[in-house]
């Protein structure tokens, strides 16, 4: 049986398109335009992972580099755009998860959000992940089939795909917007919900 990878190649004028990013940046207006930027800068720099190292949204992108050893805004900035490349290429719509699941019946899905999130309202044939079954997967799955994985709104299933990835499911893709985008866009039979933070 073969496989297929839908989603487009992300090209080159992808960060163009995006607004401009300076050290005048504020940390909050950053995060918004790049979503993984807060995963990439604790990647190189160790920025924004605990207490100690983290930032207010309101500083701007200069100051939280003045006060960790004084890095480079300039590659700072190059850092953050090249990880947002590289973090868009890993994503797939909903439209084309929908055409990948057509043309490769064997495609994988897999929810990483709570086990009660995923009994109240799923992707028809995901599989909830759990460390059970992420034994299955790495002693039983065929590594070359594809992998979709999808959260609530696309903010962590990127971590889960990069883990797969590094482990050589080397069609691995993380769902774009998660489960709310696939309810918007291609099946509006899912309920959409709002979790709901307890203090």
């Amino acid at each position: 049986m073969s496989t297929a990878t839908v989603a487009d190649p992300v090209s080159s004028d992808v960060v163009a398109e995006l607004p401009p990013l300076s050290g005048a940046t504020k940390m909050g207006a950053l995060l918004e335009s790049y979503p993984g930027a807060q995963r990439a800068l604790f990647a190189k720099y160790h920025i924004g992972g605990c207490r100690s190292c983290g930032f207010q949204p309101g500083e701007t992108l200069a100051e939280v580099c003045a006060r960790n050893e004084n890095i480079p805004v300039e590659e700072a900035v190059a850092f953050i755009q090249e990880s947002y490349q590289s973090d868009a290429s890993l994503q797939i719509t909903p439209e084309d998860l929908v055409k990948l699941r057509e043309v490769s019946p064997n495609t994988k899905l897999l929810d990483v959000r709570s086990r009660e999130e995923h009994e109240a309202v799923a992707i028809p044939g995901s599989h909830l992940v759990s460390q059970e079954l992420i034994q299955v997967i790495f002693d039983q799955w065929n590594k070359t089939d594809p992998v979709v994985i999808y959260d609530h709104q696309g903010n962590s299933a990127m971590d889960a795909a990069a883990y797969f990835l590094g482990h050589g499911f080397v069609e691995t893709k993380c769902l774009k917007g998660g489960i709310d985008a696939y309810s918007l866009d291609v099946d509006p039979s899912i309920p959409r919900y709002r979790l709901e933070i307890e203090d």
